[in-house]
């Protein structure tokens, strides 16, 4: 006697829609707790009068050489807009190791709260959101999102950046004299000041926000998400990253010294005040992001545009069939 096939029971398309609505009111009441602990109670800062993320734009300033911090967000919100596609294609059912991770965020958010450190409740954002995305839509979806949301940790102001500063003075001082003299401008370094020899304009004083410690934060930042978005391998992502910090310091090199040579053989005053102001805009970012797209396209072995196109033709020749081969006979 022949039995029926199991077969599963299709889900009505109400029980679909029902649950979908039950996930996102999940995720909405979810997302106002968090946004309630980090963007409003106040518990951190003096006389604990900043929320979290209070603080953290409260940090993003000048003194801190975080003032590009601001443009963390947008940037996370246009790398995840980026793998949208890849998202959507990976959505599926949550894992409970989600949980574990959302747990551990919570206790860094408690530990903080106990010890008043403020940097410590912001790290346990991304945790938070990325335990959440793995909870709710799975793995692959949390592999996806881990960069974007940990990324979040370099807009984060850490205290040993500003004794880097000095030591980023001296090197840029340095780099900066030996530059002006390659140009043929004759200087004199007195700790961080340099001087003319002939006297002909007033002495320069590499400050602290002249060290380069800005723009190596914000370089850094840049080189992080290109090599995110780089079609490349992880030990060449990497290496995109960390070349950063020496394409900082040979731009700020770049920077400082042309402040001299145009004070030597143009207008003083223009070079101490209009260009300082203007040349990290003008020569500083086209040079250090030119020097950024050579490496990425050495470590691709050709224009990063032109990659794709190279593999699909070096695709069609390996699978090409070889005429010379007979067919195989017929079975």
């Amino acid at each position: 006697m022949n039995q029926p096939a199991l077969t599963d029971t299709p889900v009505p398309a109400n029980g679909k829609r029902g649950r979908c609505w039950q996930m996102w009111a999940t995720v909405a009441v979810s997302a106002a707790i968090v946004l309630w602990f980090f963007g409003l109670v106040p518990l951190f800062g003096p006389g604990r009068t900043y929320s979290a993320l209070g603080w953290l734009g409260s940090a993003w300033n000048g003194n801190n050489d975080f003032e590009h911090g601001i443009i963390f967000p947008f940037l996370i919100a246009g790398l995840i807009i980026y793998r949208l596609k890849d998202l959507r294609a990976a959505a599926d059912h949550g894992s409970g190791w989600g949980l574990l991770v959302v747990l551990g965020g919570a206790l860094c958010y408690v530990i903080a709260y106990r010890t008043v450190q403020p940097r410590i409740a912001v790290g346990a954002l991304p945790l938070l959101l990325w335990g959440a995305a793995w909870y709710w839509w799975g793995s692959r979806v949390a592999k996806i999102l881990a960069f974007p949301l940990f990324f979040f940790w370099l807009a984060i102001p850490v205290p040993s950046l500003q004794q880097a500063t000095t030591e980023l003075q001296l090197l840029a001082t340095s780099l900066a004299h030996h530059g002006a003299g390659w140009c043929g401008v004759q200087t004199y370094t007195q700790g961080t000041d340099i001087l003319p020899v002939k006297g002909e304009w007033p002495p320069l004083s590499i400050a602290g926000g002249c060290s380069g410690i800005h723009s190596l934060m914000a370089l850094l930042m840049i080189s992080a998400a290109w090599a995110y978005v780089a079609k490349i391998a992880l030990w060449k992502k990497a290496v995109l990253f960390v070349a950063a910090v020496p394409l900082a310091i040979l731009g700020n090199a770049l920077r400082v010294t042309s402040i001299f040579v145009i004070a030597e053989y143009g207008d003083a005053k223009w070079a101490r005040e209009t260009w300082h102001d203007w040349a990290g805009l003008l020569l500083f970012y086209p040079f250090s992001l030119a020097l950024l797209f050579c490496l990425h396209s050495l470590l691709e072995g050709g224009l990063p545009w032109h990659r794709p196109l190279h593999k699909q033709l070096r695709r069609l020749v390996v699978n090409h069939p070889d005429p010379a081969t007979p067919a195989p006979p017929p079975a």
